[in-house]
């Protein structure tokens, strides 16, 4: 971010492809479409590049990408007057189409599938706070300062996340 920042216009397409296929996955999570996560991916660069000037490193790159992330998702479900838990959910196999989860996330695709239905069954809060310890791999202090929650209330809701997604994977597992 620094060298972009200092003028550097390939440090900006090393950035964008060094986060893009997380943060996308992220934000299609969070609204529950492809085509709404693909509108905030692209509101999240645009701030980005309004902001490059006033970029101050007070902490990784990752977490604030994030912040903007947040702050983006935040504001757009304002502007179309819905709730997170309200979001209407695209299927599993669209968001799997356009943004295939890691392979360390699941063996095979049937299990990937069993995994994208019960994260959607998870609460907003405990999902985003999972997926971002997860895959972004934040710290506790750094998903709280995101989500503007204590550190405790982050701990809480990863912990009841990963019961959550354990019970439905093995409830998933056993009716196959």
């Amino acid at each position: 971010m620094m060298a972009w920042r200092g003028g550097d216009p390939t440090a900006f397409d090393t950035l964008y492809h060094r986060h893009r296929q997380r943060l996308l996955r992220f934000l299609i999570h969070e609204t529950g479409s492809t085509a709404a996560g693909e509108e905030v991916f692209q509101e999240v660069w645009m701030t980005l590049i309004r902001q490059r000037e006033s970029y101050q490193p007070l902490a990784r790159f990752s977490t604030f990408l994030l912040g903007i992330a947040h702050s983006r998702l935040v504001d757009w479900f304002r502007r179309h007057s819905r709730h997170r838990w309200n979001s209407d959910l695209d299927t599993a196999a669209e968001v799997a189409d356009h943004c295939p989860l890691p392979e360390q996330l699941a063996a095979n695709r049937q299990l990937q599938q069993q995994l994208r239905n019960c994260l959607r069954q998870l609460p907003p809060e405990q999902r985003e706070a999972f997926l971002l310890k997860e895959e972004h791999e934040l710290g506790l202090h750094e998903i709280a300062e995101l989500t503007r929650s204590a550190a405790e209330t982050v701990k809480s809701r990863i912990r009841y996340a990963i019961s959550k997604l354990r019970t439905c994977l093995s409830g998933a597992t056993q009716h196959d």
